[in-house]
């Protein structure tokens, strides 16, 4: 398999921890260069990972054949539909937008370029979150629950701007939201209750009748995190501890079939439709959470 040129467009904490070293290590891939719109912080990780810095967006499409995002939701929206109209493969962060209309557009701008998309859920490329849902599929559940508590919000690298005004729900939602829904059944009805500035309860309604409870939560001095899910039913209980099962196989994992899908066109399951219809799982819990405040 051909290597794949990839682009790097950020500079904040996942591009430093995990895109920029990611995308570097190959042998899928090769990074072709970063841009950001801080210029000074492009430069940085750029002299850091050893590859060129790009003045203009528009050039850094011209020199890659993919490109990853690692920014904010609302900017990867706009960037990433751009991206797609100049026919480029997208690895994308979650959530894909900052609200579902964002969403919807450049889910239809995917679909219109037929470009390859994948979503960067890190818990679904941990192994033990992979054999969870092996099992799971064979297992006769009545319901689930599923739990991401952390202390981000309280200070460090990834208190950011997006994070300290939306909170826990759009932040640490897709995870918990994403895991349940591929262990139970598409969701197809959301309930809340909570702030998403200190605690966010969700009731998830599945196809096929299961139901699963969600606890998110981003202003707790937990260490580490309590993250994961669990699946109940007859058989007894399924469960997966996600608080240390994403390490640097997971990445190489993103890498590898990111690479693969590009190269051979055939895209892959994690892609711009699961963000979509996680996005509208959470804009209802958001609208719902608005309407329980009235």
């Amino acid at each position: 398999m051909d290597v794949i040129e990839v682009g790097l467009v950020g500079v904040g904490p996942w591009a430093q921890l995990v895109h920029g070293p990611m995308l570097v290590a190959g042998p899928e891939t090769r990074l072709a260069g970063v841009w950001a719109r801080r210029a000074e912080a492009s430069t940085e990780l750029a002299a850091r990972l050893g590859v060129r810095v790009f003045e203009r967006y528009e050039d850094l499409l011209d020199a890659c054949q993919a490109v990853a995002f690692a920014v904010p939701p609302a900017v990867q929206a706009d960037l990433a539909v751009v991206a797609a109209g100049a026919g480029k493969a997208l690895l994308l962060e979650k959530p894909l937008a900052d609200d579902l209309d964002a969403a919807r557009r450049l889910t239809d701008a995917v679909d219109t370029a037929g470009v390859v998309s994948q979503i960067l859920l890190s818990w679904r490329y941990a192994d033990a979150v992979r054999d969870f849902l092996v099992r799971a599929a064979g297992f006769d559940a009545v319901g689930g629950r599923g739990a991401f508590i952390s202390g981000g919000l309280l200070g460090g690298m990834f208190a950011t701007p997006w994070r300290l005004e939306r909170g826990a729900l759009l932040d640490l939602g897709p995870h918990v939201i994403d895991l349940l829904d591929a262990a139970l059944g598409p969701v197809v009805g959301v309930r809340a209750h909570g702030d998403p500035l200190r605690w966010v309860g969700l009731l998830l309604e599945h196809a096929g009748g299961s139901m699963s409870e969600v606890s998110l939560c981003a202003t707790a001095a937990v260490e580490p995190n309590v993250a994961g899910a669990a699946v109940f039913g007859r058989g007894g209980v399924l469960g997966v501890d996600c608080s240390s099962a994403v390490g640097p196989d997971a990445f190489a994992l993103v890498r590898s079939e990111f690479a693969e899908a590009v190269a051979t066109g055939s895209g892959h399951r994690l892609d711009v439709h699961r963000g979509l219809h996680l996005q509208q799982v959470i804009a209802s819990a958001e609208a719902d959470l608005v309407s329980t405040r009235r």
